[in-house]
């Protein structure tokens, strides 16, 4: 590799680090072109664990640090004294390619600085993608940050070539761009975002009616937020999530821990810690409003618009909830035994299915390997309570406590 080449590419890759939103898309693209090269597996692509057990990789990196903007946490800010790089197009490509044909990826993952207009670069970035397809012949997986700001026709070309793209709001609120990065408006984040969702909606309904439909970023779109850099609450941040996925139909809304690395009076202090415990959380309650059926406000209460630290979001949901427990197994709904601290999914599934043939016991139910340590305070089982401790909040906090200080002290015993 090309000495200035290897460089830029140490440089672009590393400013890539801090983009979270790549991760398997779900997407099956199948190489129907003579002499074409890559598939776009739904098993997953961007170091992502595929059903197999196998860690599939790609090329994640950035078109540019040379941005036109300020924003004041990001390290590529124009007022910033760093190294800059810039590949071309054509660079990317053949880059994409030769990592590809030496099996160190299977697809790329490409974002970008704002360098000279949201046009230009968004241009430069729908290049890469065109040289992929029709001059490489290359039909692997491509996952393509969006330019807020740029025409409409170039984000629309670049949806037909793209598997999925990222439009990042990057902040929870317009107050927190406002002071944060006061040359992005609200508005042109959306915009694309909108447009993204029409686009994949027709695409949808299109294929209806014919298999040979053009297709339009069959991946799905996803967003960003940082956390930890403004003091917006987590009840705003996810209120914001719940209006992007019923609003723009997003496939996911990532959370990144703000990284302290640039100094700002608006910011935290660059020896501070990055909030990882609390971007945990954030998770965690968003995969209860994706898959539980939970609305992002019943996860708080009015004096606390905060996640819980020390227990997560659904254990916190029931503990100041518990005239709502404890439910019984053999009656409880699909939904309500989806609310039960340590069900998941399959076993609630599981339970609905299998009391049809008998009722159940708490034998059977731990002979099904139900995850009953947090379960066991929030049901009954033929009337019958097993939590071991008065039904009330304290009670059961303090009871859990004894319970991982029993095990962590089980463990030092064998080390």
């Amino acid at each position: 590799m090309d000495e200035s080449l290897f460089e830029k590419l140490k440089i672009l890759s590393d400013a890539a680090k801090y983009d979270v939103s790549c991760v398997s898309s779900g997407v099956e693209r199948k190489n129907n072109t003579a002499g074409g090269i890559g598939n776009a597996s739904a098993a997953g692509i961007c170091h992502a664990w595929s059903s197999d057990g196998r860690c599939i990789s790609l090329l994640k990196i950035l078109l540019t640090n040379d941005c036109i903007y300020d924003c004041k946490y990001c390290l590529n800010k124009v007022t910033n004294n760093i190294k800059r790089a810039t590949f071309t197009p054509e660079e990317v490509a053949e880059l994409t390619i030769q990592f590809y044909r030496r099996n160190y990826i299977e697809g790329l993952f490409l974002s970008s600085a704002v360098e000279k207009s949201p046009d230009h670069t968004m241009e430069n970035i729908y290049k890469v993608l065109y040289l992929l397809r029709y001059k490489y012949n290359f039909w692997g997986y491509v996952h393509v940050k969006v330019i807020p700001g740029a025409s409409p026709l170039l984000i629309e070309k670049t949806g037909a070539l793209a598997d999925r793209m990222s439009v990042n709001i990057e902040l929870p609120t317009r107050e927190s761009l406002k002071i944060l990065a006061p040359q992005k408006k609200i508005e042109k984040i959306l915009e694309p975002m909108n447009l993204i969702k029409n686009e994949a909606a027709r695409y949808i309904e299109d294929k209806k009616h014919s298999v040979n439909a053009p297709r339009f970023v069959p991946g799905g779109q996803s967003t960003q937020m940082i956390i930890g850099a403004t003091p917006d609450s987590d009840r705003t941040i996810l209120n914001v999530s719940q209006n992007l996925y019923d609003r723009f139909s997003m496939k996911r809304v990532f959370f990144s821990a703000y990284i302290p690395v640039v100094t700002s009076p608006n910011l935290p202090a660059v020896s501070s810690m990055p909030p990882l415990l609390r971007e945990h959380r954030l998770y965690q309650a968003d995969w209860l409003m994706r898959f539980y059926y939970f609305k992002s406000e019943e996860l708080f209460t009015e004096i606390e618009p905060n996640l819980d630290l020390e227990f997560d979001p659904k254990m916190m949901y029931a503990l100041r909830n518990l005239d709502r427990f404890p439910v019984e197994i053999n009656k409880a709904s699909y939904e309500d035994l989806l609310r039960v601290p340590g069900l998941g999914v399959t076993s609630a599934q599981r339970i609905i299915r299998e009391r049809k043939n008998a009722e159940f016991s708490y034998d059977t139910l731990r002979r099904m390997k139900t995850v009953l340590k947090r379960a066991r305070y929030f049901i009954t089982v033929n009337g019958k309570y097993y939590g071991n401790t008065q039904f009330e909040p304290d009670a059961i906090k303090e009871e859990i406590r004894f319970k991982e200080i029993q095990k962590q002290l089980s463990i030092y015993e064998f080390i």
